[in-house]
């Protein structure tokens, strides 16, 4: 049995979601409603100390942190989402990293109302995520290939980290003209079933 307590637009609770459904498992999602502020909750700070999702119960563990996660599954049902080339696999972590360090972080909901709130009407949530997804994502073109992929000819890590930052690239109005290979590579991940089942849209709330 494998419970995943979720919520619907967490960018790394969708990460979750698609490697489970790349390594054709069943599970369980028990919904964290983050605006009720049920993450605050003693029983879920239990699960999560850091009070965030996703959290996952597998194999009689309990983990925490979507790229530890994703890490568990890899290795232990074998996903091949990282290449065994040393080079490849640093550059593969690259683009992961650089989507889920650096773009993610600040564009917490959680940071980015703070943000607002402390600026006195000088940030809005539109400006604040345009600020920061925009020259991320131009830096992730410029690091990804020209092929389906983000690196090589099969998904990686690094796609599974995309796709979450696209959508909300797409949530805030980010434009994406002058990023045609992230386009492109969007469009292929999006018909892959896994994918396009963790699909916020198709996700309990």
């Amino acid at each position: 049995m494998i419970t995943l307590y979720d919520y619907w637009r967490s960018s790394a609770s969708y990460r979750v979601r698609i490697a489970l459904g790349l390594a054709g498992l069943n599970w369980d999602t028990v919904a964290v409603d983050l605006p009720g502020a049920e993450h605050k909750a003693e029983a879920h700070l239990a699960r999560h100390p850091q009070g965030l999702v996703p959290a996952i119960a597998i194999d009689g563990h309990i983990f925490t942190q979507s790229l530890a996660i994703l890490e568990y599954l890899d290795e232990t049902r074998g996903l091949n989402l990282l290449p065994s080339d040393p080079a490849a696999k640093a550059r593969t972590r690259a683009v992961a990293q650089a989507i889920a360090v650096d773009i993610h972080p600040v564009c917490n909901l959680a940071t980015a109302e703070y943000a607002v709130a402390q600026s006195n009407g000088g940030i809005t949530l539109d400006r604040w995520m345009h600020r920061f997804i925009a020259p991320g994502l131009a830096a992730v073109e410029a690091m990804v290939g020209d092929g389906d992929f983000c690196y090589g000819d099969r998904v990686s890590l690094a796609d599974i980290c995309l796709m979450p930052q696209l959508y909300n690239a797409h949530r805030w109005g980010v434009p994406m003209d002058d990023m045609p290979r992230l386009r492109h590579i969007a469009g292929v991940l999006s018909q892959i079933p896994a994918f396009a089942a963790a699909h916020p849209d198709r996700t309990a709330r």
